[in-house]
């Protein structure tokens, strides 16, 4: 891979474009076909720009409201907030970790413009039944979604632990809506419709030409890459069967592999003891952010309880077999 990417890099740093250039639209054009349903992929700055210029193409703004799950990354409210809108949070489900579909009806209200739904740790979530657009938050589902055509946009993250990782910060947007593609590309380059003629009121948010090129050359691993966390988490569940594990689906690409655990700061000394280290994706809901709890309008207990008990364990496809062995062991020791 080394080598490789310092090829590419010196095609992008003898080609003179730096930016927006033939890295960026061949790797728009061969994400789209990796996803395999996908009309349209526009790749921007970050999985952050990528919310936002799906709202702001959407045209959410001032005074709006977007429908988000109390318990995913900040990201996904900060993206409402940039707009200058405001995020609702919705409780989610208590096996899945993933936005309650039945409990948007309930949440909406005349200025409700759009709902996003994460699918957090790679799992495909449900979507709402709704007449609202839907952005899916795909920022850990890299290979997890089979319909691109189902809702207004669906965004990806390419932080560089993402299943599809890069080498610095970028993001896209896949969609069927040729007019919104239009107006994300407009919008991720200050609203430039010809040099210097600027239609639409916005930022940067591009995605530099080497980054795009390393990501080209991650696509031809990351269907191995994602079989090989699907291995692992299998692998896991087998050897601790009585763990609290995310509600499986055969689509899970798993990005982090969770487990609810009640009594988690014992469990994880338990594991450090054994040679196995854990993390924590995430120790807050947006309910009980300092930045973000003043949004809140109704409870969202399972939220907070995802946020109180969710513990993640070693899931990337460099693990030897026998690491993944060893993890399994220590995790069977630890399950109740």
């Amino acid at each position: 891979m080394a080598s490789r990417f310092a090829d590419a890099a010196h095609r992008v740093s003898a080609s003179g474009v730096y930016l927006l250039g033939p890295e960026t639209e061949a790797f728009e054009r061969e994400f789209a076909t990796w996803l395999g349903d996908a009309p349209d992929v526009v790749a921007v700055s970050s999985g952050a720009a990528a919310l936002q210029l799906s709202l702001a193409a959407l045209g959410v703004g001032p005074g709006d409201e977007v429908i988000v799950p109390a318990f995913t990354a900040v990201p996904t409210a900060a993206a409402v907030c940039a707009v200058g809108a405001t995020p609702v949070f919705v409780d989610v489900e208590a096996d899945t970790a993933a936005l309650d579909p039945t409990a948007v009806a309930g949440s909406r209200t005349s200025r409700t413009k759009a709902v996003i739904v994460v699918h957090l740790y790679g799992r495909p979530a449900s979507l709402p039944q709704t007449d609202l657009p839907i952005i899916e938050d795909a920022a850990q589902a890299h290979g997890a979604i089979r319909n691109h055509t189902r809702s207004a946009a669906i965004t990806y993250s390419f932080y560089p632990t993402k299943n599809l990782g890069g080498i610095g910060d970028g993001g896209a947007i896949a969609t069927s809506d040729p007019q919104l593609a239009a107006s994300i590309r407009r919008l991720r380059a200050h609203g430039m419709t010809s040099q210097y003629v600027h239609e639409d009121i916005s930022q940067n948010f591009r995605i530099a030409e080497v980054e795009a090129a390393w990501l080209r050359l991650g696509l031809d691993d990351l269907a191995a890459h994602n079989d090989r966390r699907r291995s692992i988490a299998r692998h896991y569940r087998d050897a601790a069967p009585s763990l609290q594990w995310q509600r499986e689906h055969p689509d899970h690409v798993h990005h982090l592999c969770v487990a609810k655990v009640d009594d988690r700061s014992k469990v994880r000394d338990e594991l450090v003891g054994l040679g196995v280290g854990t993390a924590v994706h995430y120790p807050l809901a947006l309910t009980q952010q300092p930045a973000y709890r003043h949004f809140t309008r109704d409870a969202c207990g399972q939220s907070e309880a995802w946020a109180a008990t969710c513990m993640t364990v070693p899931c990337f496809p460099e693990l030897t077999d026998e690491e993944v062995d060893h993890v399994g062991a220590a995790l069977a020791k630890v399950a109740p």
